[in-house]
């Protein structure tokens, strides 16, 4: 099921792209209203999701390199047993695996991660989420809807 690996790879260069443009585009914190609900918002995230441990002092960048690392292993080797009727877990795990190296490579290089999307109704807002974020939320979820599909087994 390595073949399916070109799917994580179409995620990370989309990614790094999108932050790239985004990086040349604006200034920190500037944003772009796009519609009623959605902006452009440059900003860093020296943390994990939703800006956690992001001021714990800089240790916390490479605990977070260390666990996505650890983590790609897990689900490369997952993959790697795959069965092939088992395609929508392969997409699922390299879906998560593109988001995690997009947002590594941000984490190892420069010790933040870019975000930029801004959802929002009202004067509620989302947390500021990328690509990368993106491709693992929609991994974790075909993985769940898999797993309700799939028949429990008696003990």
């Amino acid at each position: 099921m390595r073949v399916w690996l070109w799917l994580s790879l179409l995620v990370v260069a989309l990614d790094q792209g999108t932050k790239y443009w985004v990086q040349s585009a604006m200034t920190e914190e500037e944003y772009l209203p796009l519609t009623g609900f959605f902006n452009l918002l440059l900003v860093y995230n020296e943390g994990a999701a939703f800006s956690f441990l992001s001021g714990a002092g800089g240790w916390q960048r490479w605990f977070f390199v260390g666990l996505a690392l650890v983590i790609s292993l897990v689900l490369y080797n997952w993959l790697d047993n795959l069965k092939r009727h088992e395609r929508s877990a392969a997409a699922a795990l390299t879906l998560i695996l593109g988001g995690a190296w997009g947002n590594l490579i941000d984490r190892a290089l420069y010790g933040r991660v870019t975000d930029f999307i801004d959802l929002y109704y009202g004067t509620w807002h989302w947390p500021a989420f990328n690509l990368a974020d993106s491709a693992i939320t929609l991994g974790v979820v075909i993985l769940l809807m898999g797993l309700m599909k799939t028949p429990a087994r008696g003990c």
